[in-house]
């Protein structure tokens, strides 16, 4: 690597590697309020998907609705998250991150507010299949343009400080739709046919984070390891100094001068790859570059990284969030029980005898109010989540990966065993919350990802493995509902042993022993 040479006031390099161009630029201002912008664009996703689940208790007093509709609008999000997450890796690895993040997350803006006022409700449904299409390209897109604004050294941490933000959305989540769906008001709008309540007002809050976001990355340059890999040095090396400026926006700081970049192999397969494509046209081009962006990553030498990756993804969102559906219910009959002095027993022995998730309270359905308890317990949980984050983000690079991601898996797949046979409801309680802490893994495993693959193929890596994670919540969520009532252990036992089966896989996982090494650039 060739000096970097100090004139005057001036810092100029030389051609040196991107991680170590990457580096000079520094970390400050910029970087913050990248990770806080990409938190926020990561919770919105939360709260565009996951939100729904307030509004269905509630949304009988104005839709004529049934049980089973209900759960078909609690996983449409999730159907319009699978099925356009290869699209949407697709088109991140092609046309770039910040592309595909600001018109999608203005657009599922647009049709939440259409949806707030929507007086029909298979439209709702199908408004709702919209937003999380849309919604997915910037939760997975995400992810990579974070990393590729930081060194190999600061990557890891940045999608945990990211995670940090998007766990506080969470513990925002119950907040938020106490504050705003426990209102009494009522404004009725003749020219819809409606009575405009709370809860359609809540369609609206959940989405103006995705809104605010991408209004702030308007005046951002897209990814510079991005446009490198593309063949624009120029424009790479414009997006680093702009981020060097950026960082030394409160305090004097030298230039950032950068002549050019060194090209690795993988960046001259990338370009010439690109030419050639440029050269077909028509649906011949555009099919050969769907299989090029999607066919390596189950072949040599991806083939083992995807799978292992795509299995890491389904076991946590199953577990995590296809568990995490009838939380409230779960836990609240757990509490009953425990102040009623009913004598101990299991939390599957519980619910057997006392728990009736089928019988529909004809008091709620009338009315749109909460149970409070049900945001507490929602708020404990995601409060768990923000602050492990927080941990996670501090002690990832000292600890190392492999140790975190293991004790994670094994300690909450043990956790979900040991609901078997312990019999004391607080304890029962805790083991539950604890087995829902896999999610924790979902964001590390998204962060290893980023590191796994190279620029071509990072979006996409990204976007299968949450099209499989986020297959397996609904994989999760139906499970729960089918065979909860009738075989409480089964239920349990497959998501608690899938995710002890994940603690062993991450042994596999290429390079997973290896810290991230600082690098000092002379």
């Amino acid at each position: 690597m060739e000096a970097i040479e100090r004139k005057g006031s001036v810092t100029k390099s030389k051609g040196i590697p991107m991680d170590d161009a990457l580096a000079l630029a520094g970390f400050g201002t910029c970087n913050v309020v990248l990770i806080l912008v990409s938190g926020t664009i990561l919770a919105s996703f939360l709260l565009e998907i996951l939100g729904v689940s307030y509004i269905i208790p509630v949304i009988g007093q104005d839709l004529d609705v049934t049980t089973k509709e209900k759960g078909v609008l609690s996983a449409v999000g999730f159907a319009g998250v699978i099925v356009s997450s290869h699209l949407w890796g697709f088109l991140a690895d092609t046309h770039g991150r910040r592309k595909i993040i600001i018109p999608a997350l203005l657009i599922s803006f647009v049709i939440s507010v259409i949806s707030s006022f929507t007086p029909y409700f298979w439209v709702i449904v199908c408004l709702r299949f919209l937003v999380g299409f849309f919604v997915s390209g910037p939760s997975a897109a995400t992810y990579a343009y974070l990393g590729e604004f930081h060194s190999r050294k600061n990557a890891s941490r940045a999608i945990m400080g990211a995670s940090v933000v998007f766990g506080t959305g969470g513990i925002l989540l119950p907040g938020l739709a106490y504050i705003v769906i426990n209102q009494g008001w009522e404004l009725p709008i003749p020219l819809l046919g409606i009575i405009y309540r709370p809860w359609r007002l809540y369609f609206i809050v959940c989405s103006l984070p995705g809104l605010i976001s991408a209004l702030i990355l308007l005046r951002f340059p897209e990814s510079p390891k991005f446009t490198f890999s593309q063949g624009d040095t120029k424009q790479a090396i414009d997006a680093i100094q702009w981020v060097h400026r950026f960082n030394g926006c409160c305090r004097k700081t030298a230039p950032l001068q950068i002549e050019s970049i060194q090209e690795d192999e993988e960046d001259r397969l990338e370009r010439e790859k690109r030419a050639l494509l440029r050269n077909t046209k028509g649906c011949l081009a555009l099919m050969r570059l769907v299989w090029n962006q999607t066919a390596p990553l189950f072949m040599a030498p991806h083939l083992r990284k995807t799978v292992i990756v795509c299995i890491l993804q389904f076991g946590t969102y199953l577990a995590a969030h296809g568990m995490f559906m009838f939380f409230p219910e779960i836990v609240n009959q757990l509490v009953i029980v425990k102040e009623s002095d009913m004598g101990a027993a299991t939390m599957c022995r519980i619910l057997e005898q006392y728990g009736n998730f089928s019988v529909t309270n004809e008091e709620s359905e009338g009315s749109q109010m909460m149970a409070p308890a049900a945001f507490q317990l929602s708020f404990v949980l995601e409060l768990i989540y923000a602050v492990g984050f927080a941990v996670i983000g501090v002690i990832i690079n000292a600890v190392g990966r492999l140790p975190l991601l293991v004790f994670i898996f094994e300690t909450c797949g043990v956790a979900g065993l040991l609901l078997f046979v312990v019999d004391v409801p607080t304890a029962v309680i805790w083991l539950y919350i604890v087995f829902l802490c896999s999610g924790y893994t979902a964001v590390m495993v998204n962060a290893i990802i980023v590191d796994l693959y190279p620029t071509s193929l990072r979006a996409m890596a990204v976007c299968i493995a949450l099209m499989i994670g986020r297959l397996g919540s609904v994989v999760g969520s139906n499970m729960l509902g089918i065979l909860l009532e009738e075989n409480c252990e089964l239920t349990f036992g497959i998501a608690s042993v899938l995710l002890v089966i994940c603690g062993i896989l991450v042994f596999f996982i290429p390079n997973i022993n290896q810290r991230v090494q600082s690098k000092t650039v002379s």
